[in-house]
């Protein structure tokens, strides 16, 4: 088993890369970081000493001063590499370095740099060094203003803000769960490679860009409209705008109720495409689910019956709760990354509707258990 540490564990990439290792239990053991150990010699060596690959994440991106992105980034890998030195360390270091490597910034020119002290590290040790040129990262929880333009496009849209277009440049990107995927590969690799550039996965204009988030806010935030998603890179888009709403206010949504003598009818879903439709029925005092998935769309609304839906992200303690009754049918969508269950808290059978946006495969089910 690998024990691997994440500098930078709590940020966009580190967590994402922390949270996917923590679904390979067999095949990873996750070493714990945390920022102060740059300011501690004992705790960062004893981090160093107990990792096999150490993923070298923490880097400032955006400062008033790039002279201060420069030296807290060189910085950062001076003390890495003393504490690799220190301990005589062996592991397998992966560094996380940008496309802005070749241009004429502070910002790229510290990744350069730190990539240049890693590589001399590697060649004066028995360990192994891989720099990894990424491309513009996005998807859920990224910081607006500051990890990506699509992290602040998607925060202003979904707070009822107006995202304003500095360049309509043409970007390079890759979502950050196909950017967690390349980083397990160079892992499972075992081979130091001086620097690998990360295809990017999609390109696009940032007006496109715009222009798609708007339909997601329009569509969905505004109407519950799962939209129209045409390929891989839409869904990405799409998931990662769900996860910028305020989704404990947002939810639970109550559907319109058409009643006449005969009885009533309800609208559960529009659709942009496909997927599978399924209903249960839960006794009371029963609790389904205690899992999350971390590319599906997922909808649970309630007919008949009273419900608890909780739901809690991966790597939080927050648990949101939302009370449903099926006398005001409503309904409440799962985020990616949130896992979720229903119980039937009344004292009747509870009704509930589902749709996912994918047919259930057993070889590839995107569905990772844990409690909320």
């Amino acid at each position: 088993m690998l024990k691997v540490g994440i500098t930078g564990q709590a940020g966009f990439v580190g967590t994402h890369l922390y949270n996917t290792i923590g679904l390979f239990t067999e095949e990873f053991e996750r070493i714990e970081f945390q920022k102060d150990y740059f300011d501690n010699k004992n705790k960062l060596d004893s981090f160093v000493a107990q990792c096999d690959v150490i993923v070298h994440l923490a880097a400032m991106n955006r400062h008033n001063d790039p002279q201060v992105i420069y030296d807290t980034n060189v910085g950062l890998v001076q003390k890495l590499v003393d504490s690799l030195t220190a301990t005589n360390s062996k592991c397998h270091v992966l560094f996380s370095s940008s496309t802005q490597e070749e241009r004429d910034n502070l910002y790229g020119k510290s990744k350069k740099e730190g990539r240049e002290l890693m590589i001399n590290w590697s060649n004066n040790s028995e360990g192994q060094f891989t720099g990894m040129i990424i491309p513009n990262v996005f998807g859920p929880f990224g910081h607006p203003n500051y990890n990506s333009v699509v992290a602040t496009f998607c925060h202003k849209l979904s707070h009822n803000e107006t995202p304003v277009i500095e360049v309509d440049g043409d970007l390079k990107l890759i979502y950050v769960g196909e950017l967690v995927d390349s980083i397990l590969s160079e892992i499972r690799s075992k081979e130091g490679k001086s620097e690998i550039l990360v295809p990017h996965t999609s390109e696009s204009k940032v007006s496109q860009i715009l222009s798609l988030l708007e339909i997601y806010k329009s569509e969905y935030q505004k109407k519950g409209i799962i939209p129209s998603i045409n390929n891989t890179f839409e869904l990405n888009l799409f998931n990662t705008f769900r996860c910028y709403m305020d989704i404990k206010n947002h939810f639970p949504v109550k559907f319109v109720e058409h009643t006449d003598p005969r009885g009533s009818f309800v609208e559960i879903i529009r659709l942009g495409v496909g997927g599978q439709v399924s209903f249960s029925t839960t006794v009371p005092g029963i609790t389904r689910g205690n899992h999350f998935h971390t590319r599906k769309i997922e909808r649970f609304a309630v007919i008949k019956g009273k419900a608890l839906i909780q739901l809690r992200r991966i790597g939080t303690d927050d648990v949101f709760d939302f009370y449903l009754d099926g006398n005001e049918p409503a309904y409440v969508d799962m985020p990616i990354w949130y896992t979720h269950n229903i119980k039937n808290i009344g004292d009747e059978v509870l009704y509930t509707n589902f749709w996912i946006n994918e047919f259930y495969d057993p070889n590839d089910p995107d569905t990772y258990f844990e409690n909320v």
